[in-house]
């Protein structure tokens, strides 16, 4: 991506396996991508639940073995976060856990949601005390206040009353609970391994640690799991559309997984042919941005007819933060991600194909580094349309007022990135796309692009908060 959104989150569950805590970090390792802020496990031995949470990278996290020792059982969640919604300290970090009145209870949230902020400041009024910024807290401060003796039920009370995007695992002593919201809006998957349940917010986890994937959670089921077995309900009112994130397809799963009862690599590169269908270019070759714009990339070079080259070089081992030389260098961190093959691109007209542009920053940067590599044309391609409204269901996108194409026409983007084209695919390319895999029946929000939210939102005194200005 361009100019990177921040990433969401990602969630795994196990029960019923005597290696529940290893089996859980291996799964948050193939979850990485979906957010390098924080990470957590909670363990459940079947009488108490055990947790170890950190800040960073899921092997720096849990890099010591003895951590392992203290999480012991058969059963276990786990989490790893970009905030989304609250700050990005220790406070904040997943999954949740909680002791009240009738036990231990641990969440792991992958989502945001639209009400959060009213259903805590009315908690707050009332008394609740709250101990993080997330969203996610609110759920646990409802089911403690829920009246129902069961927690089945109490679970069901508190998610009537939240709004937007979840898909959560919930761990108690003795019990496993996944659900995902009415809207379907995130992605989760239902897998197997030697009679243990699993669940994860993508297949790719399951792959790792050789678990068969079952099914897609459906959009408002609930999945309970003990030592009976699994129960699947639909206690929610069921929207009339489902409508899965169509920017997990675009950028944020990984394309080796399965979402949605789709692969993601065949519609990514699906993009890419639509792509050159709508928008081709008299090019010497085709190259991605590394490594999200790849599989466009490829399918644009197949459909064009075009080579496709490594024109780009991404430095897989470039921590959060780094120190810059105090001596300037123009497109630094850029430049540390980034390198450019003058030998392919020296001469060259090329087609520089990448998921998004955002802010346009980074874009600027990267095809002035192109053209200082000895291209002669620099032609970029977006494989989705132009990003022009923020996200409130679960991606950090920034305020409309920063998203470069709510303001500008794509002319004046090309200007701005210094490319000698612009083209974004539109809608109509992007559901043909769509269409291709049996989606056409499929209400994907596409909220980004045309400003058409499923679930609103509440009406803020100060709609800065909603960072639509």
């Amino acid at each position: 991506m361009f100019d990177k959104l921040h990433e969401e989150c990602g969630v795994f569950g196990i029960f019923g396996h005597p290696e529940a805590a290893n089996l859980t970090y291996l799964g948050l390792y193939a979850l990485q991508h979906r957010g390098q802020e924080s990470c957590g496990i909670v363990a459940s031995d079947g009488m108490r639940l055990k947790a170890h949470l950190g800040m960073g990278l899921v092997a720096d996290v849990f890099k010591r073995d003895d951590i392992f020792e203290r999480l012991p059982g058969s059963s276990a969640i786990g989490h790893v976060r970009y905030s989304t919604a609250g700050g990005n300290d220790m406070k904040n970090c997943q999954p949740i856990m909680v002791d009240y009145a009738r036990g231990s209870i641990a969440v792991a949230h992958n989502g945001n949601l639209v009400n959060a902020q009213e259903i805590r400041n009315t908690l707050e009024q009332s008394g609740s005390i709250f101990s993080t910024t997330a969203d996610t807290e609110t759920i646990i401060h409802l089911i403690a206040r829920a009246q129902s003796d069961s927690l089945i039920e109490r679970v069901i009370e508190a998610l009537n009353q939240v709004k937007g995007a979840y898909s959560l695992a919930f761990l108690t002593e003795t019990r496993m609970i996944a659900v995902r919201d009415p809207n379907g809006f995130r992605p989760l998957s239902l897998g197997k391994l030697d009679g243990a349940f699993v669940v994860a917010s993508e297949s790719c986890a399951f792959d790792l640690i050789e678990a068969e994937y079952l099914r897609e959670i459906e959009p408002g089921e609930m999945i309970i799991v003990d030592k009976n077995g699994m129960k699947s309900y639909f206690p929610f009112q069921q929207e009339s559309r489902n409508t899965p994130c169509i920017f997990e397809y675009i950028y944020f799963a990984r394309p080796d997984s399965r979402i949605f009862n789709r692969m993601v690599y065949p519609v990514r590169k699906e993009f890419g042919r639509q792509l050159a269908q709508q928008y081709p270019v008299d090019a010497d070759l085709v190259m991605a941005v590394p490594d999200s714009g790849m599989p466009a990339a490829m399918g644009y070079a197949e459909e064009a007819g075009l080579p496709f080259e490594l024109g780009l070089i991404r430095n897989h081992y470039v921590g959060r933060t780094f120190i810059e030389p105090q001596q300037s260098i123009r497109h630094f961190g850029v430049k540390l991600k980034l390198n450019p093959v003058r030998e392919i691109i020296e001469g060259k007209r090329v087609v520089v194909v990448d998921d998004s542009i955002v802010r346009g920053t980074t874009s600027r940067k990267i095809v002035k580094m192109i053209r200082n590599a000895g291209a002669k044309e620099v032609h970029v391609r977006i494989s989705s349309p132009p990003t022009s409204f923020p996200c409130f269901y679960g991606i950090d996108t920034p305020s409309r007022k920063e998203l470069i194409s709510a303001s500008h026409t794509i002319e004046e983007i090309a200007r701005y990135i210094t490319a000698d084209s612009l083209s974004y695919l539109s809608l109509e390319g992007l559901h043909a796309a769509l269409a291709k895999f049996g989606d056409h029946k499929v209400d994907f929000c596409e909220a980004c692009f045309s400003g058409n939210y499923p679930v609103k939102f509440p009406r803020l005194k100060d709609t800065n908060q909603l960072g639509l200005f």
